[in-house]
This record gives C-alpha cells, structure tokens and sequence, in this order.
C-alpha cells in the first residue's frame, strides 16, 4: 500500500471472532465501550480494562445486556506498576490474544508527573499502549494476533486553531531518548504538544516494533480516529472557543464513528498481514520524518523495554 492512497475497508459486522480474544484499554471510556461492544457481538471473550472496574462493568452490562462475554482488569495505566500487573492478569488467564486495541488515552491541561516520575501524557498515551503490547508478546505471538494503536493526527499538526499557517508537526528531542522522565520536560511546556508527542512516540514505537513482531505472524497498525466527541474533548477545547463548545462537540464524530476506524484494522480480513501503517480514518497517511528514524526507533524501543524489563 502506497501512503495516501489506500484504504481500510470492510465494518467489524462481516467478521467472526468466535473462539478469539481481544483485549481493549479506556473500556470505561465513550469509544472504548463502542470497542469492547462491537468486539463481543461478533463473537470475542473481550478483556476491558479499565481504571474503576465496578462501574466499567456496570456500564457495559447496562449497553450490552446478556449478549457478548467480556471481563473487566481493573488496572491504572498510568503507573509502570499498574501496566505490569495488568498484563500479568490477562497473560495468566489467556495464553492466546488474538485482538489488542490500544484505545486507553488521556489529555491533562497542565504539567503533571506520575508516581513513577514521568510525565502523565507520556505515561497514558505512550507507556501503556507499548508497555502492554511489549508484556504481552507471547500472548499474541501465539495468536498471530493484531495491535491497533488509538493515535492523535496532532502528531502532523500541533496547532489548536488551524484556519493559518503551516502545520507545526510534533517535535521529539532524541537526546531526551535516554531517560523517559526527560520527555516532555518543565521548560516550554504545552499541554496540547505534549499529548501530541506522546501519540508521535505511540507511532513512532509502533513502526518498530511491527518490524520486530512481522515475523511472528502479529501485525501493529495505528489509527486516527477523527476528532470524536469524548470527554478528552473538552480539554482540548482552546480556552476562546469554549463558550460554543457544544457546538463544536455537535460537529464531531460519535463515539461509535470513531471506533469504526480502529475496529477496521483490528477485524477487517482484508486487512489480514497489513503492519506498520498509520491510517488517518480510513486511509493511509504519513508522520513525521523522526517516526521513521530507525536510531529513533531504537533508542526508544531500549529506553522503553527497561522501564518494564527492570
């Protein structure tokens, strides 16, 4: 498939996943439980994993009724601990995982740092999609499986406001590449580019790791789902356009739109051996330069695989 010109085609209604697992993060989440729904009807034990496990569950049963199985891990993504702990319960309770989407993600209006010491876009929206994907490995290995990543088209434009001007693409500091707490460092802080950054790692690392697992039978893909009406919404609202933010919500893509997108990579037959691509929406699209860097990739790739390794 050349960049730009191809699409993902074919809904999750024409697949069937009897008998397979797929694991979805932010269950609790508008698009997370469109995901884990969708998943379950077409025949998936889906594992939810969620931060409060009583009320995902209630939220699910209430949408889902009888119809469908699904579990529920309750599981901070945000803290190293909580990635570990999460992967261990759902490793231990199935050895094959045949689907994992990444959906879990968040944005934080000001600098805010994990107990672990790192910044919490780089721990949502970065560390819990890899450290998931890299602790389950054998899981999906054995399953030849597929991992989609939710991702961020904010990482080929970080401008709130894009009526002028040149796209301002997310920037990465390789040099920042030897200790994850030194992403999205103090100095210069903005919110939006940091969360924009931390979704170019998310890619940047899917590239890298598609590579390494192509082999294997399992394919890594990441998506932009278009700007959907979730709660991360209203903190990226810019601060001048919030008096008609229910206008602004009116005009973006449901919940159940947007995991479209990302149910197409995960489902889609046609889409069987397809890896390391980024699609915005439907169609594949390009990143910036510093996501193809392999010594980029590999610097991060390291850097990560410790945090979780050590």
């Amino acid at each position: 498939m050349n960049a730009g010109g191809s699409r993902a085609a074919g809904p999750v209604g024409g697949a069937d996943l009897t008998g397979r697992v797929a694991v979805v993060t932010g269950a609790g989440g508008g698009m997370g439980r469109v995901l884990v729904g969708e998943l379950a009807r077409a025949g998936a034990h889906v594992v939810a994993v969620a931060r409060d496990a009583l009320r995902t569950e209630g939220l699910l049963r209430e949408a889902m009724g009888d119809h469908g199985g699904f579990e529920v891990v309750q599981a901070d993504l945000s803290l190293r601990r909580g990635v570990i702990d999460a992967a261990a319960a759902i490793s231990r309770r199935h050895p094959r995982v045949h689907v994992l989407v990444n959906n879990a993600g968040a944005h934080f209006p000001e600098r805010r740092l994990t107990p672990d010491g790192v910044e919490m876009h780089v721990a949502v929206d970065y560390l819990a999609a890899f450290g998931l994907t890299h602790l389950l490995r054998e899981s999906l290995v054995a399953a030849g499986g597929r991992v989609v990543h939710v991702a961020s088209d904010s990482l080929n434009d970080t401008r709130q406001v894009r009526l002028v001007g040149r796209a301002r693409p997310a920037g990465l500091d390789p040099a920042h590449l030897e200790d994850l707490t030194r992403l999205n460092p103090a100095g210069g802080f903005v919110a939006f580019e940091a969360y924009a950054r931390a979704k170019l790692l998310t890619v940047t690392s899917g590239y890298d790791v598609a590579r390494l697992l192509r082999p294997h039978g399992v394919t890594i893909n990441s998506v932009h789902p278009g700007i959907v009406a979730t709660g991360i919404v209203d903190d990226l609202v810019p601060a001048a356009l919030r008096p008609v933010g229910g206008l602004i919500r009116r005009a973006m893509r449901t919940p159940r739109d947007g995991a479209s997108a990302a149910l197409r990579l995960a489902t889609d037959p046609a889409l069987a051996g397809v890896t390391g691509r980024y699609y915005r929406r439907e169609r594949e699209a390009t990143t910036p330069a510093v996501s193809h860097d392999a010594a980029v990739q590999q610097r991060l790739h390291d850097v990560s695989s410790r945090w979780f390794d050590r």
